[in-house]
């Protein structure tokens, strides 16, 4: 849903001035909806096709390819296979952490205060998340059965939350604020399965030496969240250790982000009632450094870690880090030899299929049989109809696929071709979906004042 931030007059963002006037405010209230990270993306990744295949397409490749050297003496390097990041690894090794960090306290934060606390509650999206992975990476594998080809499973399973939610928000009240917390959830849950799957499957060459600093470290981050050890920059310092020694065992680093956000606390030190004593003095003129030191602290902590990390690091990710993968990433060279491999390709149709159709069949097949058998039900005003859209909205599966797509094929061919059935299968996902959505039959609203049943429609 929409909505226009505030902003106070002391600041430039709130002031008169024409810059902030034209351009500022207009910018925050962008920022501010739903759909403006699914938009972002958009845009970065048609930037990312036109300029593959424009004629400066040869700077897009050397920009992404170029060697990049991190390290700190002999100590701390970072290679990849012997040779110096790319940027474009730079990018999906590095940057893309910190994307699964936020889904790692998005998770934590579900588990612990959210849908997924409730067994009855959680058990439709996790059927429909189940049925979501299952199906699609049977589909593939039909297809794809033996050969290189056959470790692309992975990709069809996952599901993009930016996008999809992104154009669930643009059909605005024709789809049930249910549905959308369903769609959240079974995203979540869909992105645990992502995990598993990278930690799991594509995972090799471990370095069990690695592996055993990351447990140290892992469990010194748990040691020091029980004593409640508050001060960010520690565990800032022991994520960057956690990411490296994942980084050098051989498991993809981005599970050290997961893992980092699984441990972060995600319930308040303190009660609001609590924190209002230390703020007392200070709103009764006792102020010095140390008071309102004591009272920032106190009101800080009456919000999870996990909340206010997320509030810091959603924008950082879906503004900036997202775009930039999908800039690095979604550039494909649109070539006659390349079309006509992907028509044919074992590849291509499996993911595309996976993606349509799997994702369709597998969700709402097993949420509306979840809820035949009695097992749940469907929430208010969601209907059958609204479980096969947002069905197909869950094929759109653009960022996560295609990380999974680089882990899974070494042969740049496959990658390409991969990624041309991820391109079509979400744009075909995104348009079958909205369709059913805004076809169906639209939510209705029951007023507090209406006092003989009926349930108005919005």
């Amino acid at each position: 849903m929409a909505h226009t931030p505030s902003h106070s007059r002391h600041t430039w963002l709130g002031s008169n001035r024409p810059l902030a006037r034209s351009i500022g405010r207009p910018v925050a209230s962008f920022l501010g909806i739903e759909a403006a990270g699914g938009i972002l993306l958009m845009i970065a990744t048609g930037v990312a096709l036109f300029w593959a295949n424009s004629p400066a397409s040869a700077g897009y490749f050397d920009l992404w390819d170029a060697e990049i050297n991190l390290g700190i003496g002999d100590l701390f390097v970072l290679e990849h296979n012997g040779h110096p990041l790319s940027l474009g690894q730079f990018v999906n090794d590095v940057l893309m952490v910190l994307f699964f960090f936020v889904i790692g306290l998005e998770i934590k934060r579900e588990l612990v205060t959210g849908e997924l606390r409730r067994f009855r509650a959680a058990l439709l999206p996790a059927a429909a998340a189940l049925g979501g992975m299952i199906v699609p990476a049977a589909i593939y594998m039909a297809m794809n059965g033996s050969g290189e080809a056959s470790a692309g499973w992975g990709i069809p399973m996952a599901t993009d939350i930016a996008f999809a939610v992104g154009v669930v928000s643009l059909l605005g009240n024709r789809v049930p604020a249910a549905l959308k917390v369903f769609l959240l959830t079974l995203a979540i849950i869909d992105d645990i399965g992502a995990i598993l799957v990278i930690a799991v499957f594509y995972t090799s060459d471990l370095s069990s030496g690695w592996l055993l600093v990351g447990a140290l470290v892992a469990l010194v981050v748990v040691l020091l969240t029980r004593a409640n050890v508050r001060y960010s920059p520690i565990y800032a310092g022991l994520g960057i250790l956690l990411w490296y020694s994942v980084f050098r065992s051989g498991v993809h680093p981005t599970i050290a982000g997961v893992v980092m956000g699984l441990l972060a606390p995600a319930r308040s030190l303190f009660e609001v009632d609590h924190a209002t004593e230390a703020v007392q003095p200070v709103l009764a003129g006792a102020v010095d450094v140390r008071q309102v030191r004591r009272a920032r602290f106190h009101l800080k902590e009456t919000v999870p870690v996990t909340e206010r990390l997320e509030d810091l690091l959603h924008p950082i990710t879906g503004f900036v880090i997202l775009p930039v993968f999908a800039l690095a990433n979604a550039g494909i060279v649109f070539s006659t030899d390349l079309l006509s491999a992907a028509t044919s390709s074992g590849v291509t149709i499996g993911v595309a299929v996976g993606l349509v159709v799997g994702k369709v069949v597998g969700v709402s097949v097993f949420a509306l049989a979840s809820v035949r058998l009695g097992l749940c039900t469907l929430p208010a005003g969601v209907t059958r109809s609204h479980v096969v859209g947002i069905s197909a909205i869950a094929g759109i599966g653009f960022t996560v696929s295609m990380f999974i797509g680089g882990l899974a094929f070494d042969n740049a061919g496959l990658q390409e071709e991969a990624k041309v059935g991820i391109l079509l299968a979400s744009l075909i996902a995104a348009l079958i979906g909205s369709l059913i959505l805004f076809r169906a039959r639209r939510p209705s609203v029951v007023f507090s004042g209406a006092t003989d049943g009926s349930s108005p429609g919005v």
